[in-house]
């Protein structure tokens, strides 16, 4: 089924502004926060701006050498995974369109880093935590994989949820329409 009209306007819509917020941010990432690994504070130590760049995955997972063709491939696989549930989707479902749409740019921001920083890996800068207690440093790329995931998660549970509530409303229709059987003694 083609999800056609408001759908493809979510999608491309958040898809296309997450690529673009994304490769901004990282620009001015690169060209402002040098030299890398030197905090730059935002919200005094708490938020700061520290310019890293991650050959690896999520939270710095590496695979060795081959590691930026290895996340590369499983990032064109999630692209199409998501644009085919995309095309899967219900006209008028805002919510999963939107989750898909993010997830998806998400990708594609990082994809576009592997393929333009090389073995130097995706451009991550946003430093978050409180002293020495920091969180991974990310991107905005990596945030709309994150929202975009766990929107997901909440559509497709509502999903299966209503699906089981509805699966027991008609077992229970067929049972108050069936016929009561009778035993003889």
């Amino acid at each position: 089924m083609t999800a056609p009209g408001q759908n493809g306007r979510v999608f491309w819509t958040a898809a296309i502004a997450v690529v673009v917020l994304d490769f901004i941010t990282k620009a001015l990432a690169v060209r402002y926060l040098v030299p890398a690994h030197i905090p730059h504070s935002v919200i005094g130590n708490v938020v700061r701006f520290t310019l890293a760049f991650n050959p690896g995955a999520a939270f710095s997972m590496s695979l060795g050498d081959y590691s930026r063709l290895i996340f590369g491939a499983f990032a064109v696989i999630a692209i199409y995974i998501l644009w085919r549930l995309y095309r899967s989707t219900a006209p008028g479902d805002v919510t999963r369109v939107l989750a898909l749409g993010l997830a998806c740019g998400g990708a594609a921001g990082n994809l576009m880093d592997r393929i333009r920083w090389g073995s130097r890996g995706v451009v991550d800068f946003i430093d978050i935590g409180v002293g020495d207690v920091r969180f991974w440093t990310f991107n905005v790329a990596d945030s709309a994989v994150t929202i975009g995931a766990l929107l997901l998660a909440f559509v497709l549970w509502r999903e299966d949820r209503d699906a089981l509530a509805t699966a027991a409303a008609q077992a229970a229709a067929r049972d108050s329409m069936a016929p009561e059987k009778t035993t003889a003694d």
